[in-house]
C-alpha cells in the first residue's frame, strides 16, 4: 500500500507547481474535470488520502473500497474517506465527469459534513447512478465550475453548500452492490490485512514519553475496522499464521525493547506510552513474551 497522500501533494502531481499561498486562496477546496486529470493509467494507487474527495465517473469502473470490491455498471458517483484506503479501476476506455477535492478544515464553523453516512467508516460510500441521474449531478458540478471562476466576495459559502446538495442528492440514491467472484474471498483477506497492519503500524515508533498508543487489545482494531473480532482474527490467522494477539504482541514487544534499550524511560513512562493500565501489567507482558522483566532485560 502507498503511503498517504496529502491534499498538497495531489495539488502538486496534477498542477505542477503549488505556490506557497495557494491554500489560503482556495480555502482548500476546488473542482476538476475527470477528463484533465485521467490520463492513460488503468489504475489509480490504493492508498489513504489526508483529504476528501466526491467524483463523479461515468461508464463501468471496479472499486476497491477498505475489504470490498464493487463493480458499478452503469456510472459512478465515489465518495472519498480520508480513514479508509481505495482505489477504482476503469473498466471503459473514455472517462466523462468531474470531482471536488477539499479538506475537514474547508467545513469549519459552516456544518459537519462527516456526520452524513457516506462519510462514515461503515457502509458503502458508492453509488451506481444511471445516465439521467449522472446528468443530473453534472449539473451541481457545472455550478461549482462557475462559482469557482467568479470574483464573488463569498463564494466559498455557495461551493459549501453546493458539496451540501452533492451529498444531499447521493442519500437519495441507493449504494453499489457487491460483486462476489472467484477472487473476492483472499481479496477481502489482503484488504483487512492491509488495513490492520496499518493501524498497527501508524502508532509507532513512539518518540516521546507523551505519545501514546490507542489501539492495543484485538477487540479495538476490529471495532476501527468495523469488522468483528472473530472475522479479524480469522483472516489475520489465513494471511499470516497467526492470531490477531499475537501479532499485536509481536510488534508492541518489538517497540518495548527499543524503549527500554534506547530510552532512560521508566518503566512506568514506557508502559503508559504502550496503553497498559498498570506497570504491572506491562511488566507480565513483557516476561511473558521475552521470559525476562523489562529490568533485566534492560540490564543485559
Amino acid at each position: 500500500m502507498e503511503k498517504t497522500t496529502t491534499l498538497e501533494e495531489f495539488y502538486r502531481k496534477k498542477l505542477g507547481v503549488l505556490p506557497s499561498d495557494f491554500f489560503k486562496r482556495t480555502g482548500e477546496f476546488n473542482v476538476f474535470n475527470l477528463k484533465d486529470y485521467f490520463g492513460t493509467s488503468k489504475e489509480m494507487p490504493y492508498s489513504r488520502k489526508d483529504y476528501y474527495k466526491i467524483s463523479l465517473i461515468s461508464g463501468e469502473n471496479t472499486v476497491h473500497y477498505a475489504d470490498k470490491t464493487l463493480v458499478v455498471n452503469d456510472n459512478m458517483l465515489l465518495f472519498a474517506n480520508p480513514k479508509i484506503p481505495y482505489n477504482w479501476e476503469p473498466l471503459t476506455e473514455e472517462k466523462e465527469g468531474s470531482f471536488c477535492v477539499f479538506t475537514e478544515a474547508f467545513f469549519q464553523g459552516f456544518g459537519n459534513f462527516k456526520d452524513y453516512p457516506l462519510f462514515q467508516t461503515q457502509g458503502t460510500p458508492i453509488l451506481s447512478i444511471t445516465d439521467e441521474e449522472f446528468e443530473k449531478i453534472a449539473v451541481i458540478y457545472k455550478k461549482m465550475f462557475v462559482e469557482i471562476n467568479s470574483d464573488y466576495t463569498y463564494k466559498y459559502d455557495v461551493l459549501r453548500n453546493l458539496v451540501f446538495e452533492l451529498i444531499h442528492t447521493a442519500l437519495k440514491l441507493r449504494p453499489a452492490k457487491i460483486e462476489k467472484d472467484q477472487t473476492s474471498n483472499s481479496t477481502a483477506t489482503q484488504r483487512v490485512t492491509s488495513l490492520f497492519l496499518e493501524l498497527l503500524e501508524r502508532q509507532f515508533p513512539i518518540e516521546s514519553v507523551q505519545q501514546r498508543v490507542q489501539l492495543r487489545t484485538p477487540g479495538e482494531f476490529a471495532f476501527h475496522l468495523n469488522i468483528h473480532n472473530n472475522y479479524l482474527n480469522k483472516v489475520l490467522k489465513s494471511a499470516t499464521g497467526k492470531t490477531t494477539s499475537q501479532v499485536i504482541a509481536e510488534r508492541f514487544t518489538l517497540e518495548a525493547r527499543a524503549l527500554l534499550k534506547h530510552t532512560n524511560w521508566t518503566i512506568s513512562e514506557i508502559s503508559w506510552s504502550l496503553g497498559f493500565e498498570d506497570p504491572s501489567h506491562f511488566i507480565k507482558f513483557f516476561k511473558k513474551n521475552e521470559q525476562l522483566t523489562p529490568n533485566t532485560f534492560r540490564g543485559v
